[in-house]
């Protein structure tokens, strides 16, 4: 039977972590912010969108396992909807064992539904990424490894794109990551909902190994550098009866 990347990680190499690391527990005390990406404070986007009476928009983006990512905007407020899906590839191989295989086009990647007159585009842009992911590990993140890992912009429309390649550019020419970004940008990708079990997995499953080393630590990242757009309260999918 086939096993993702991840869960092979979560299932095997975790455990042996923790049976290995029993002993040091009792020396040590445990963080897990010293097992996590460092988030990195960036400065905002000097070119964004221009605001409009409309009061939904919808950004796609990919930035390794779509838990963390769904996770860190289900926290952010304007955010009224955040669905791990995957974008990218077909509609027939949408579907999470084919997507690991990283032969389908597809990236783990999240729909952000949210309101353009409380949070904007670019605003959206700065919090991935600085903190849901770090945008110069090509095709992997951290212990994930692939092209469905990748990190990809999923632009659904010139303008979205216009501001996310400004925005890349200007990041890369103040330096602000040691290494360059490798994000990349497709335009109006089709995305398709991941299967239930995946859904607000972060709030559902906070003690998951997986989730507390690599996770929950983007979730105090959000709070502690944009306290301004942290919300206590996720907003959950699997409360509004999802379809998958």
């Amino acid at each position: 039977m086939f096993v993702s990347n991840k869960f092979k990680l979560d299932r095997i190499l975790f455990f042996v972590i923790a049976v290995i690391g029993l002993g040091l527990v009792a020396m040590q005390p445990w963080s897990t912010s010293s097992a996590a990406e460092e988030a990195v404070v960036i400065p905002a986007p000097a070119l964004d969108e221009t605001p409009g009476e409309q009061t939904t928009e919808v950004a796609i983006l990919a930035g390794g396992c779509f838990w963390g990512v769904q996770g860190v905007f289900q926290h952010v407020v304007g955010v009224t909807r955040a669905v791990s899906g995957y974008a990218g590839g077909e509609a027939e191989t949408a579907h999470y064992k084919l997507v690991g295989r990283g032969t389908t086009g597809h990236a783990e990647s999240v729909q952000i539904t949210f309101d353009p007159t409380k949070i904007s585009y670019g605003k959206i842009l700065q919090i991935y990424f600085s903190v849901a992911h770090n945008p110069t590990q090509l095709n992997y993140q951290g212990p994930d490894m692939g092209t469905q890992y990748r990190s990809t912009i999923f632009a659904t429309g010139e303008q979205q794109a216009r501001v996310a390649e400004a925005y890349i550019e200007q990041l890369n020419q103040a330096h602000v990551f040691a290494d360059p970004i490798v994000t990349t940008i497709e335009l109006n990708q089709s995305f398709y909902p991941a299967e239930d079990y995946h859904q607000d997995f972060l709030t559902l499953n906070p003690g998951y190994p997986y989730i507390v080393i690599n996770d929950l630590p983007k979730i105090e990242n959000l709070k502690r550098i944009f306290p301004e757009a942290y919300r206590a309260d996720p907003v959950l999918v699997l409360a509004e009866g999802a379809s998958n």
